[in-house]
């Protein structure tokens, strides 16, 4: 009997899929185990399996398509059998809170199609017949605004590389799209002719809106998608078209030569370099215009800018120096305020905009108590210094409070905890989450198992995770699932604050600063290290007695790191 393969959810805050490779054909053997799609998720691209064998009957969607979570993928059966009672009624998702971890045949759940290898494309005679709806999600034309992070509702476009009326390639960079987490560049997923655009730089589209149409020229009707994507009347669809074409070539035909004299990787007055590499050339103060791109077309990318030697920058410096010599000689300029007050105001980011909803959803909804308490370092520090002549890698004072944490998590589960509103979740393993500030905001990676491992294992794993998430790199398994969770500002001189509770754990803990405190000794004073500690707690999962407790666990195993060792 033919089974229906679901869209699966690949994360655990994942809504939709995009199709980015398939690698089987619709009459092709399939055994289990198979890999028989690449989907591109928010957060990575992952590769998915069969689970049976037989002959692959239906596809949900082509390359490049996307599919909600839940909704048809793939149907897998005997060779011939029928399978039109699984794929009538739109391909809609069932049930999008669930999370199946293999399909199950539900006839409820179906493609917009009826052949088994053909998706629908927008011809003539169906882009004009307005008296029937347009389905513009299953158009191999139209390319809507992809899903790009797990919390991404809207993005902003930040750069649209291609103009209405140029030719397009299959994987030509089209436009930079800004989420929540990144500005990430949009790939073509076939060769055309860019039609429309569905907002301007700087604009906004909600995600799963119409964000343009690549397609052969007079081969289909623009404004019919247009307003079926908009909901409104062919008539009103035309102008704006008529619009978007008529501005598009005004800009195409305006001379550019000034622009293009800004650097040699510029096109049309934009610097042509990847998200990783502005980035990296903003955080170094390297102007990109003195860069040589070794990229397609001259492209900058992150090699080049590590590569750069600001040698030419270095030479003019004295001068600079001069000047401002000369500048501190002159006499004091009279003060003249301005006539009146002024402002800059900043949109804020997306990730800006999640951050905010998740911290406030948070606070408010989390009934917060704190516990703050002082701990002597002397003895961590003595033992960190002898771990670190033997580890192969450095241990922090970080690595040494996650295995604490984590050894008191074992005698104090309780702690160990999640508030699911009609009953108290307790987990069995400790997973601790260690807070880490990228320019964008803060993402949190997560050291799993942390009570068994060793404190070179800890800060292995930790550093790698660090750099991944500056790097923006990191995978879902590795931000997800954690228990407990660390917040350290004691690097920057930070001796005490407070932390909002990161979900779904039930308490976070805020590490202050390793501060030299004078305290009586015998007959005497000397000089002794102290840290300030806070633990964030939510009261409904968690006493105050119970979190004292574990304070007092983190504190033995800190003022004696030999605890933890045997």
């Amino acid at each position: 009997m033919a089974e229906v393969i679901l869209m699966p959810r690949l994360s655990d805050t994942m809504t939709e899929g995009v199709i980015a490779a398939w690698h089987k054909k619709v009459g092709d053997k399939v055994k289990k185990g198979d890999l028989l799609a690449e989907v591109e998720t928010d957060k990575a691209t992952m590769e998915l399996e069969s689970y049976k064998d037989g002959t692959l009957l239906h596809i949900g969607t082509e390359k490049g398509g996307k599919l909600q979570v839940n909704d048809l993928l793939a149907i897998i059966g005997a060779s011939g059998e029928d399978i039109s009672s699984l794929i009538k009624g739109g391909g809609q998702a069932s049930e999008k809170n669930e999370s199946p971890k293999k399909a199950e045949p539900k006839k409820e759940t179906a493609a917009k199609s009826t052949t088994s290898n053909k998706q629908p494309t927008m011809s003539n005679e169906s882009a004009t017949a307005t008296s029937a709806p347009i389905n513009i999600s299953k158009m191999e034309e139209v390319v809507l605004m992809p899903r790009l992070s797990d919390t991404m509702t809207e993005g902003v476009i930040a750069a649209w590389h291609k103009n209405v009326g140029d030719k397009v390639k299959k994987g030509d960079i089209l436009a930079e799209i800004e989420t929540d987490k990144a500005t990430m560049e949009l790939e073509s997923y076939k060769n055309g002719t860019l039609l429309y655009q569905g907002a301007a730089k700087g604009e906004k589209i909600q995600v799963n809106d119409l964000l343009c149409i690549i397609g052969e020229k007079g081969k289909i009707d623009v404004d019919a998608i247009v307003a079926a994507a908009k909901g409104g009347g062919v008539q009103q669809s035309t102008a704006d078209s008529q619009q978007q074409v008529a501005e598009s070539s005004k800009a195409s035909s305006e001379p550019v030569t000034e622009k293009e004299e800004d650097g040699n990787s510029s096109t049309n007055g934009r610097m042509k370099a990847s998200p990783l590499a502005k980035k990296l050339a903003k955080e170094k103060g390297i102007d990109l215009k003195s860069v040589h791109g070794s990229g397609d077309g001259g492209r900058i990318v992150k090699a080049d800018v590590d590569s750069f030697s600001p040698a030419a920058i270095s030479s003019q410096q004295p001068t600079s120096s001069k000047q401002q010599a000369t500048t501190v000689q002159q006499p004091v300029a009279k003060f003249t305020p301005t006539t009146e007050e002024r402002f800059v105001d900043t949109p804020n980011s997306q990730m800006r905009k999640t951050i905010a909803r998740r911290l406030g959803e948070s606070m408010f909804a989390a009934p917060h108590f704190y516990l703050t308490m002082e701990i002597n370092m002397d003895n961590a520090m003595s033992a960190r210094a002898q771990m670190n002549e033997f580890s192969p890698v450095k241990i922090s004072f970080q690595d040494m409070l996650i295995k604490a944490c984590a050894m008191a998590l074992r005698q104090h589960p309780a702690v160990n905890s999640s508030w699911m509103g009609d009953f108290i979740r307790t987990y069995q393993h400790i997973h601790i989450g260690s807070a880490v500030a990228v320019p964008e905001g803060l993402i949190v990676p997560v050291i799993k198992f942390a009570d068994q491992k060793s404190f070179s294992q800890i800060a292995a794993e930790a550093k790698e995770l660090y750099g991944k998430a500056k790097d923006k790199k990191l995978q879902p398994p590795e931000f997800s699932g954690n228990t407990f969770t660390i917040s350290n500002l004691g690097m920057m001189d930070i001796e005490e604050f407070t932390a909002i509770i990161n979900p779904p754990d039930s308490c976070i803990m805020a590490v202050g600063k390793i501060k030299e405190t004078v305290v009586k000794k015998g007959e005497g004073f000397g000089v002794t290290n102290v840290m300030k500690v806070t633990m964030s707690c939510d009261h409904r999962s968690v006493d105050g007695a119970v979190g004292a407790a574990f304070l007092q666990t983190v504190k033995k195993f800190m003022e004696n790191p030999i605890g933890m060792l045997v």
